[in-house]
């Protein structure tokens, strides 16, 4: 063998062996990979999963507002308290798709008991999956409480009496930050009264596109006869084996009754709480969606963070206004965040009203703390989208949680979902 052989010998020898030390390593660095994703999947440590694109957030559908017709009008209970309205763009157009939980802005003129009619913006949510052909909502009857003088519901009234098959209306694109987690994380959804409305939507999308997601539904009524679509959550439950329903009834009827499964479905004689929670769900990173009733969340947030749930893990939309207390800090920085507050007081003015008042955090928005001193503030959705309590800054800066939905004009804000950030003047 001549040595120019042994040195090609000699060379292809180191090679393969080069070879074999990278495949090893990468081997060995592949299995740690993906030891660390199954730990930080099991802890929720740093994980980043691929954005399902069914859930990106779109881009703005429309300006403005749209032209819908009433295609199907449908009661959804045993006493016709709550209609799902179909609603079909005139231009037959096929719809954008919007994230499950988020709700319409509509421009309704309804009549006024001067004569004529007035506009009045509300907002409700989409109640079901997105279809190109239509969107859904779901409106109950707003009825005065019992011996008192405040009106019905003007707009859910509207709805009810007015709005019939072929009605015309002025709708906004799909708006809202309450939506869905596109993850395979675990779900609990959490719906009282008419708030299933959201959860519904977030239920169906789930059950068309992650079918295999563990999902759990806790909706909450006073009596079977204010369920929402039993009949078809039933058949949901019965259809797929990790959709887990549970029906409570805080004021059961005579012959309901309290605990007890009915097929796939269980029913349960109690208000939606964090006992009943940790008694049936098994220990696992949950993501829990939350609408309702402000009594039901100033309770169960809380108590969820009480639990160990992270606070990211919760997400919440309330009826009207709304402060949900959250977790709290120790008690050292609590006083002196109290101190601080005390020396560096944040006052705000309202020009019109010829008021001057120490801002509170506990209002939560500029909106609820103008109603609670008797300033008096248009408002439709109190969510940043519909524009209606847009009122001009005279002087001073706020600042927003989130961006909204609507874009007030410049030099104003949206009273109903931002704060002060310096002292502040306000047009109202």
């Amino acid at each position: 063998m001549t040595s120019l052989y042994l040195l090609l010998w000699i060379a292809g020898g180191i090679l393969l062996q080069l070879a074999l030390y990278g495949c090893i390593v990468f081997w060995r660095h592949w299995q740690a990979y993906r030891a660390l994703r199954n730990v930080a999947a099991e802890f929720e440590i740093a994980v980043l999963p691929e954005a399902a694109p069914e859930l990106m957030p779109p881009v703005a559908a429309w300006a403005g507002y749209r032209t819908f017709h009433v295609e199907r009008k449908v009661p959804e209970d045993a006493s016709a308290q709550v209609c799902s309205f179909y609603l079909v763009p005139e231009e037959k157009q096929p719809l954008p798709p919007f994230l499950p939980g988020q709700f319409l802005t509509f421009q309704l003129d309804i009549p006024s008991l001067a004569g004529g009619t007035q506009a009045v913006i509300r907002c409700y949510s989409l109640s079901d999956a997105p279809h190109a052909g239509h969107y859904r909502i779901s409106v109950k009857r707003a009825s005065p409480p019992i011996g008192s003088q405040v009106p019905p519901g003007r707009s859910s009234n509207y709805f009810h009496d007015h709005v019939a098959v072929g009605s015309l209306l002025q709708v906004r694109a799909p708006a809202g930050h309450f939506y869905l987690d596109p993850s395979d994380a675990p779900v609990v959804l959490i719906g009282g009264g008419i708030g299933i409305t959201p959860m519904l939507s977030m239920l169906n999308w789930c059950l068309t596109a992650q079918p295999g997601r563990e999902l759990w539904l806790f909706y909450g009524v006073r009596n079977r006869a204010e369920l929402v679509m039993q009949t078809q959550l039933q058949a949901l439950a019965a259809q797929h084996a990790n959709f887990h329903l549970h029906l409570c009834l805080s004021k059961p009827q005579a012959g309901e009754l309290g605990e007890h499964r009915s097929g796939p479905v269980l029913y349960h004689r109690s208000r939606v709480d964090v006992a009943l929670l940790r008694r049936l769900l098994p220990l696992k990173p949950y993501h829990f969606y939350l609408c309702g009733p402000t009594s039901m969340l100033q309770s169960l947030v809380p108590a969820l963070e009480d639990w160990g749930v992270p606070e990211g893990r919760i997400h919440f939309e309330a009826f009207g206004p709304a402060s949900i207390p959250r977790k709290k800090p120790a008690s050292g920085t609590r006083a002196a965040a109290q101190g601080d507050a005390k020396q560096d007081a944040v006052m705000v003015s309202f020009a019109k009203s010829g008021k001057q008042v120490a801002w509170d955090p506990a209002m939560g928005s500029l909106l609820e703390f103008a109603e609670n001193h008797g300033i008096a503030v248009s408002s439709g959705c109190r969510a940043g989208a519909c524009g209606s309590c847009q009122t001009p800054i005279r002087a001073g800066e706020v600042a927003y949680a989130q961006a909204p939905d609507f874009d007030p004009e410049p030099g104003s804000c949206l009273l109903c979902v931002c704060t002060p950030k310096t002292d502040v003047t306000l047009e109202a």
